[in-house]
């Protein structure tokens, strides 16, 4: 199955208040074009939590409607929020357990073969330090960036603006605050890196699959 690209930019509403959240400025979300938009997310998402269990292909045709894109051979456990879901985009062969959140009020991007835990919360919001400013209603967000080949044990929290890079596993509760360079470990709050994936690690994994592999056929 191909991937779907959901282009939902065609309107004729103000959108300068969406386009300053995109960017990472202050903005404020209590605007009518936001609102549209947190109205059609409300819909998709509600069909996707209250679908049957076994409803696969219209899950599958609500979650390529709610993203900018989902990748072929993606799959999402219900429940499932997120805030707009059209600043998400996600590669290939993509899974994430129950009770994912991801909060997209700036692009959150998802790269192929990345497989999420239970409980795993992506957010891009960020709230000023400064009271009178944040009780003005002024908001703002970072992108979060996910590389291919990612795994995340479950409760894991990716804070806004972090980018993590190819080939990296994060350990379950951690919470992740600061960039994480490709093939490494990390764990903890603040997640911090405790080794890297080198060939000797890739080689005692491959053993292994290649001993089931051997047993499998028997």
């Amino acid at each position: 199955m191909d991937d779907t690209t959901n282009d939902t930019a065609n309107t004729t509403s103000d959108t300068r208040e969406y386009e300053r959240m995109r960017s990472g400025a202050l903005y404020i979300a209590d605007d009518a074009y936001l609102h549209e938009l947190g109205a059609r997310r409300r819909r998709l998402q509600q069909a996707i939590n209250t679908s049957a269990w076994d409803a696969f292909d219209e899950r599958e045709r609500l979650f390529r409607e709610l993203f900018a894109t989902y990748g072929a051979g993606s799959h999402i456990e219900p429940p499932f929020r997120c805030d707009y879901g059209c600043n998400i985009t996600i590669g290939r062969d993509f899974y994430a357990n129950t009770d994912c959140i991801i909060l997209d009020v700036a692009p959150v991007t998802i790269g192929d073969s990345v497989f999420f835990g239970p409980r795993v919360g992506l957010y891009t919001p960020y709230h000023p330090i400064d009271a009178r400013t944040r009780n003005a209603q002024l908001e703002g967000g970072l992108p979060i960036r996910i590389g291919n080949d990612v795994w995340f044990g479950a409760n894991v929290t990716v804070c806004p603006g972090v980018t993590i890079g190819d080939d990296v596993v994060i350990g379950a509760g951690a919470v992740v605050t600061k960039d994480i360079p490709a093939h490494s470990v990390a764990v903890g709050n603040p997640a911090r890196v405790i080794r890297a994936i080198d060939d000797a690690e890739r080689d005692r994994w491959r053993a292994k699959a290649a001993e089931y592999r051997a047993w499998k056929s028997m």
